[in-house]
């Protein structure tokens, strides 16, 4: 049985590679390696991660942490996915997606933003 400190900094790894994979090369695991607080990944700019891998996940409680772990002005998000389960044919293992939870406000902010420079970027 894995200790939840160890699942803990592994989720956090994990999460960080994904990002990796997908262009965010400077993501890592945060300060709380070296024992200082802070938020779980870093890496994505006024954004923070707070990364959670649990079965029993509570999502009120992940972001409310979130929320008030965040530095002013970042826009606080959960990563979150369940623990390694079998499939229900039992031969073979696999991971469940991520999943990202935020604020309807800051979800609404970041598409405004997004269709913003799609409009100056099309239209410049």
């Amino acid at each position: 049985m894995v200790n939840s400190c160890e699942k803990g900094k592994s989720g956090e790894r994990e999460w960080a590679k994904f990002c990796r994979e997908h262009g965010y090369h400077g993501c890592r695991r945060g300060q709380q390696h070296s024992g200082l607080e802070g938020e779980d990944v870093v890496g994505i700019p006024g954004v923070h991660l707070e990364v959670k891998r649990e079965q029993q996940f509570n999502v009120d409680k992940a972001m409310a942490q979130a929320i008030r772990d965040a530095d002013p002005g970042t826009t606080p998000v959960v990563c979150h996915r369940k623990n390694k389960e079998r499939s229900k044919d039992k031969q073979e293992q696999f991971y469940r997606d991520w999943k990202v939870t935020m604020r309807a406000e800051d979800y609404l902010s970041l598409l405004q933003k997004a269709e913003i420079g799609e409009y100056v970027r099309r239209y410049d």
